[in-house]
């Protein structure tokens, strides 16, 4: 059935024909030259009360995700897009299983717990979860709530916790570290390194650490530890040409150099990370071709680092990495102290009830623009779907300058600014990694400068191609909360002026829903993906 459509007066649809966009496919990587120099769950035993109300999980809702409508003609259609997320590994189809009269488990939700991607981990059907609480439906699950669940699975892989969420995100357990200086005075192989990228010039290590880690939301931290268990470049020198060359340990002449092999590396960590968020990653496939299902307990920061390790280790490599003692996590010890001591300090980092701050479209009233790109990387074209993208009408194609503006969702402070990208602090306390925080790329950062405080609706600047890839003039915007990315159309869904975001079947597809009015996201320059704001907007 084709989902229903708003009027569209004619007046509106002589002003979209006469103006041309083009694909507005985006990608933050930069093509740079080579390098020149809580408590685990556990069986319940016949001992353990259970829950002393009987509580059957809230009933299914029917989606109200809209179909597609018609594929566009050729002749209105834009080239395909020249990057595309890599699918995340499907759960094992015929997993092993326990028997029936096996105790269920009582489970502690974790931050970000939600109850589709629990009934993923676990093997389970939602209805079979319960608790003496209610358990939302959709949304987040309170952390620290009890769950009952059954327990099916067998032979699923370690559950011990290698690295909190917090040290694995770039979250309030960061604030003040600063990885340029860290690196700088250990003295080691990443010190006296120095590489040059197209986006910014010469870097030194440290620096590159830095960059990698502001742009993707990863904890430098743990950037620092890999390169240490994996390349020994932090306290000392590589014992190897490999270890020189590939730091990470992939092998690949193209991501040759620190800056290729971390950017490879946190697209690794997202993949694992929010694909264990999501509940679309369950097993884990190694170099040998061996798989293993992940231990349903797991929290996410653990998952992405084990994720990570099967890209490049065959089993018995990862069985060391991940080992409670002797792999990764006593190396990342060694150098930062206690990581679930500052966890506890910070999390959960999804407190109870999370809201979405409100936050009108981004740009000003009265201006049209195309909703040209549902859920969507964040950063790197993997990992967590949180961007979507916006494109203004021109009369040219391409990377066209363009006199529209794009505004302050809400108010905040800038606290990154340059090279095509503003990034907006909305608790105003000037710290990227804490409470809620808009990231714009492809916009001109002329009239945005860290420090100023903009109020709702204030510039933030011209959509352009800036900031990276993009084949035609857009901006691109997405949400984190306390470091984390929060997924446009997951349990918090984006909602912009009233428009909630819901995604399409593939990366860049999507709706944006309002009552009973749907914009499908398209690159075509069809006038049905129009968007505007209103006096009369929430």
């Amino acid at each position: 059935m084709t989902p229903p459509r708003r009027p569209v007066p004619f007046r509106i649809v002589a002003f979209w024909l006469a103006v041309a966009l083009v694909t507005v496919t985006c990608s933050s990587s930069y093509i740079t030259p080579a390098s020149l120099t809580a408590t685990a769950a556990a069986p319940l035993t016949p001992q353990t009360p259970l829950p002393t109300a009987f509580l059957v999980a809230p009933t299914l809702a029917a989606s109200n995700t809209p179909e597609p409508s018609a594929t566009p003609q050729p002749q209105d259609a834009s080239p395909t897009p020249e990057q595309t997320a890599t699918e995340t590994p499907l759960p094992s189809p015929t997993p092993d299983v326990v028997g029936g009269d096996t105790p269920p488990l009582l489970y502690t939700a974790q931050s970000g717990d939600s109850l589709d991607a629990l009934a993923a981990r676990f093997g389970v059907s939602p209805f079979e979860i319960v608790s003496d609480k209610e358990i939302p439906r959709t949304g987040f699950i309170n952390p620290g709530q009890l769950l009952v669940i059954p327990v099916r699975l067998a032979d699923t892989g370690p559950n011990n916790r290698i690295l909190p969420d917090s040290d694995l995100v770039y979250s309030p357990s960061a604030v003040g570290f600063d990885a340029v200086t860290f690196g700088n005075t250990l003295g080691g192989h990443l010190a006296g390194y120095r590489e040059y990228l197209g986006s910014t010039g010469w870097l030194s290590g440290p620096q590159v650490v830095q960059k990698v880690a502001d742009e993707n939301s990863i904890n430098p931290r743990v950037l620092l530890s890999l390169l240490e268990y994996n390349g020994h470049w932090v306290l000392g020198e590589p014992q190897t040409l490999s270890e020189t060359d590939y730091p990470m340990g992939h092998i690949e002449l193209r991501q040759r150099g620190l800056h290729g092999q971390l950017v490879w590396a946190v697209n690794q960590l997202s993949i694992g990370y929010y694909g264990w968020r999501a509940g679309t990653l369950t097993t884990l496939t190694f170099t040998d071709g061996s798989t293993l299902r992940l231990a349903p307990d797991l929290n996410a920061g653990t998952v992405a680092i084990q994720y990570l390790y099967a890209q490049v280790m065959d089993r018995a490599r990862w069985d060391q990495a991940v080992a409670a003692q002797g792999g990764i996590a006593d190396t990342h010890n060694t150098l930062f102290g206690d990581a679930w001591g500052r966890a506890a300090a910070v999390e959960p980092l999804f407190p109870s009830n999370l809201e979405q701050a409100p936050l009108i479209l981004p740009f000003l009233l009265g201006q049209k623009w195309a909703f040209t790109g549902g859920p969507h990387g964040a950063w790197e074209g993997d990992g967590s779907q949180a961007a979507i993208d916006f494109a203004p009408g021109s009369t040219e194609h391409g990377c066209a300058k363009s006199d529209l503006w794009a505004v302050a969702a809400s108010a905040g402070v800038i606290v990154r600014s340059g090279n095509g990208v503003v990034v907006l602090d909305l608790d105003g306390d000037g710290y990227e990694q804490t409470g809620w925080v808009l990231l714009y790329l492809h916009v001109t950062t002329e009239v945005a400068p860290v420090g100023k405080w903009l109020d709702r609706s204030d510039l933030i600047g011209h959509p352009s191609c800036e900031g990276g890839f993009a084949t035609g003039t857009h901006i691109h915007f997405a949400r984190k909360y306390n470091g984390e990315w929060v997924a446009a159309a997951g349990p918090l869904p984006f909602t912009l002026s009233g428009w909630s975001v819901q995604a399409g079947a593939q990366p860049y597809q999507g709706f944006m829903v309002r009552g009973d009015d749907i914009i499908e996201a398209c690159t075509c320059g069809s006038f049905d993906t129009i968007i505007a704001r209103s006096p009369d907007d929430p």
